[in-house]
């Protein structure tokens, strides 16, 4: 159990116990009175009495556990839009009231899915968080709607205006605009324009909105949540290892609050597939977390990475940017102190396997005594005893086939004529039947990438096409049946009746001679 701020006294309990608000499979938890702190315990909320002028409103997301649940299947626009929600969300639990996390957020550039950089203003910030409570992930998915050249609801008098206002004093503001309008009766003096309308349409009409661009004042106070688990820090670092000085990756994942090293995972590379193998065991050895925080690589800002943390219930992600100090301080001072103390004594050792199973090996080793060294900033504490001494519950997943469930894309893709699937540009054999059809792809991330589709109520697995083996392999025959369609007489086919007419019986049928006038 976790309590933002610490009621001063003895705390009594001044509301009942009561249970999440369940709708859609989204839990949203809201607490804001002026004399209250939030008591987190990951499915009820206490109020306690706390210092005056105190508020916090919290949202925090949790999943049925029901075995082969279905997955969101989530568009790249509604990742994007749940990465952002969940930067909100993470500094409403380190303390900042809504309004505050709200503004924070909207100065920052945010990087999409295509890795192009893209803020978010306040207003669309409300409403983003409005509908992740509503309606989950799905909420956030975009609306259709129909294309807008310019306005649908400005004059076209008064777009010609803007264009014409603009391209001869650039600087003019939107409130300069509506301003000059109405003066030159453009607009009547008590009609009502929206500030917000003219500026799109001002941006639609790609017109520069700004001459000097403002810049970005960020909270520049680091993230310090107070209890474990809240808020998990990953990142990689390259180092060399072995005789031939092999490059390798290493992913370590520490505790916030705790600064304890809970997990390291080692591959080639940053990939997408590594990062979510390390997340998978983070999970299993020490639970659920509420927050993880990743820099931009490739191998966090992916979609497989964002789609798999949406589907985990009651966690959220965070992503930093270069030289963020807020979120990414601690976890590279850890990689300072990792490069001192193991990871420099690996690059051309001739003892060292550069196996990655065996770097990780000796890795977790490094982090059982870095966990037993004490911290300054931890009052000279060690991160195994202050993690021990934590009173918040770790929260485990019931079923490790529901977790692995939660590692499983589905995508839907469209099967060709001659029965091949198109993935990350492999081919694939699909079954019999499906040519022509769309199906759902299901992509198991943790077994190597296999993918299976569900055919006649069973899993099968897809395998690459071999073109060789199906040159030389029979193909199946369609045997026509025999037997005549119900009602179906002989039929008297052309070539039968022109044999009739040119080679037809002498006699007829009582036997008498068929004269050739009469066969005429």
């Amino acid at each position: 159990m976790w309590s933002h701020r610490r009621p001063v006294g003895t705390a009594e309990s001044v509301g009942p116990r009561w249970p999440a608000w369940r709708r859609h499979g989204v839990a949203v938890l809201t607490v804001g009175t002026p004399r209250a702190s939030v008591v987190f315990d990951d499915d009820t909320i206490h109020e306690n009495a706390a210092r005056p002028g105190f508020s916090v409103v919290a949202a925090s997301r949790f999943v049925s556990a029901k075995k082969n649940k279905a997955l969101v299947l989530a568009s790249a626009e509604a990742l994007f839009r749940f990465s952002v929600v969940s930067k909100v969300l993470a500094l409403q639990l380190g303390g900042k009231e809504r309004s505050g996390a709200v503004r924070a957020v909207a100065l920052e550039d945010h990087v999409t899915m295509a890795g192009t950089l893209r803020r978010v203003t306040v207003r669309t910030l409300y409403r983003w968080l409005a509908a992740y409570s509503e309606d989950g992930l799905e909420g956030l998915e975009p609306r259709s709607r129909e294309g807008v050249d310019v306005s649908a609801v400005l004059d076209s008098a008064l777009i010609e205006f803007v264009r014409g206002e603009k391209a001869t004093d650039p600087r003019a503001s939107v409130p300069e605009l509506i301003r000059r309008a109405r003066e030159l009766r453009v607009i009547a003096p008590d009609t009502h324009i929206s500030r917000s309308t003219v500026w799109r349409a001002v941006k639609r009409m790609g017109l520069a909105t700004r001459i000097h661009p403002s810049k970005a004042e960020g909270d520049m106070r680091r993230f310090a949540y107070p209890n474990r688990m809240m808020m998990v820090l990953a990142d990689g670092k390259y180092f060399r290892a072995g005789a031939e000085r092999l490059k390798r990756v290493a992913l370590f994942f520490i505790d916030d609050a705790t600064r304890k090293g809970l997990h390291v995972v080692v591959g080639t590379s940053e990939s997408t597939e590594l990062f979510l193998r390390g997340l998978y065991e983070l999970i299993r050895k020490v639970g659920f977390m509420i927050v993880i925080f990743l820099d931009n690589g490739s191998g966090f800002i992916s979609g497989d990475t964002l789609a798999v943390i949406a589907n985990l219930p009651g966690v959220f992600i965070v992503h930093g940017t270069a030289g963020y100090a807020e979120g990414h301080g601690k976890i590279e001072r850890f990689n300072r102190t990792a490069v001192a103390s193991v990871l420099r004594s690996l690059d051309g050792a001739a003892e060292v396997d550069p196996d990655p199973a065996a770097l990780e090996l000796r890795l977790g080793h490094y982090l059982g005594q870095y966990n037993s060294w004490p911290h300054e900033s931890l009052d000279n504490q060690c991160p195994a005893e202050r993690w021990d001494a934590d009173p918040r519950p770790l929260r485990f997943p019931e079923d490790d086939d529901e977790l692995r469930s939660s590692f499983i894309i589905t995508e839907v893709r469209s099967v060709s004529k001659d029965h091949v699937i198109k993935y990350n540009g492999i081919e694939y054999e699909a079954p019999r039947g499906l040519g022509g059809s769309k199906v759902e792809i299901h992509r198991k991330i943790l077994f190597d990438d296999e993918l299976f589709i569900m055919h006649d109520g069973r899993a099968l697995k897809l395998h690459p096409v071999d073109r060789q083996a199906n040159a030389r392999d029979k193909r199946s025959r369609h045997h026509c049946s025999e037997t005549p369609v119900s009602g179906e007489g002989v039929p008297r086919t052309a070539a039968t009746i022109a044999f009739n007419r040119d080679h037809g019986p002498l006699v007829d049928h009582e036997g008498g001679f068929i004269e050739p006038d009469k066969e005429k």
